[in-house]
């Protein structure tokens, strides 16, 4: 995937900000089909199915070396040997913030 969304950063969001809306974000969304927006709007979530465990941890590692780079930390949940889950948003604030949107389209251009 290569969106607009993936050449931007992550930048440093401070509370006291608002989360972003849903008519907000609203227009990120289709540049980031295979994420869904839950938590009454404040948490992207996207499941990723892998071959096997190495594949899936080789994965998870490659996300964590991005979010460290941007500053931007996702939770990160891998189960069943083959699946990991990833969920986004911006603590500070808690809620969406554009950061969330850049690292998922960071995360996806990892897929082959």
């Amino acid at each position: 995937m290569d969106s607009h969304l993936s050449k931007g950063h992550c930048v440093p969001c401070e509370g006291g900000t608002k989360p972003m809306t849903r008519e907000e974000f609203a227009v990120y969304l289709p540049q980031l089909p295979a994420w869904t927006v839950e938590n009454n709007d404040n948490q992207l979530k996207r499941e990723f199915t892998f071959n096997n465990f190495t594949e899936a941890l080789a994965f998870v590692n490659k996300v964590g070396a991005i979010a460290e780079s941007e500053g931007h930390h996702p939770n990160i949940f891998m189960h069943d040997w083959k699946y990991v889950t990833i969920t986004l948003t911006t603590f500070a604030i808690g809620g969406l913030s554009i950061n969330d949107f850049v690292l998922a389209a960071k995360i996806d251009e990892l897929l082959p």
